[in-house]
């Protein structure tokens, strides 16, 4: 099983699943970053994006599907994925296989992701690094609230401003995992 958790950035998506890891021991955590950060290492990327990049999306799917299988344990992703197409491309994949995929978005306020991206330190060692990212962070929040209209219909929204604890309650019960396993 593949447990997606989706959101704007400073959404709680990382938060969410560090709450869930000792929840879910067998759980192994895949976060799809990893992969752009890579290929940013190999190729250009025109557009700043790395999942613009075809190659990005196949490797996401193609690594998360691996480990499902190579494992046999869920796997949860932590990642922003607004781009209806790129959903399908990646979701469509990972359901071609049979493994289910339980998508989750978490859903905050404009003010509470303001607050939240400010509150935090991307690269501490580097200021002017940290007020790039954030400002990018901030520059995303109206596309990716407008994007929640056009998730998957099986999607799960949940209230992003329930402590993790919570959420994490939310997740347990919908994938039908104990709480405390």
């Amino acid at each position: 099983m593949i447990v997606w958790v989706n959101g704007a950035f400073g959404s709680g998506k990382s938060t969410l699943v560090d709450e869930l890891r000792p929840r879910w021991p067998e759980a192994l955590v895949f976060d799809p970053e990893m992969v752009g950060f890579v290929l940013r290492e190999i190729v250009e990327v025109p557009t700043g994006d790395f999942q613009d990049l075809g190659l990005w999306r196949r490797q996401v799917a193609d690594l998360a599907k691996g480990l499902v299988e190579e494992y046999q344990r869920p796997v949860l992703v932590p990642m922003t994925l607004i781009n209806p197409g790129y959903i399908a491309e990646i979701f469509g994949a990972l359901k071609d296989t049979g493994i289910p995929v339980h998508h989750f978005c978490l859903k905050v306020s404009e003010d509470a992701l303001v607050k939240r991206i400010d509150g935090r330190s991307f690269t501490p060692d580097d200021p002017a690094q940290d007020e790039r990212v954030r400002g990018w962070c901030k520059s995303k929040i109206e596309t990716c609230t407008a994007a929640v209209d056009t998730l998957p219909r099986d999607t799960v929204f949940l209230d992003g401003e329930l402590s993790p604890r919570e959420l994490a309650d939310n997740v347990l019960d919908r994938v039908g995992v104990l709480p405390g396993r």
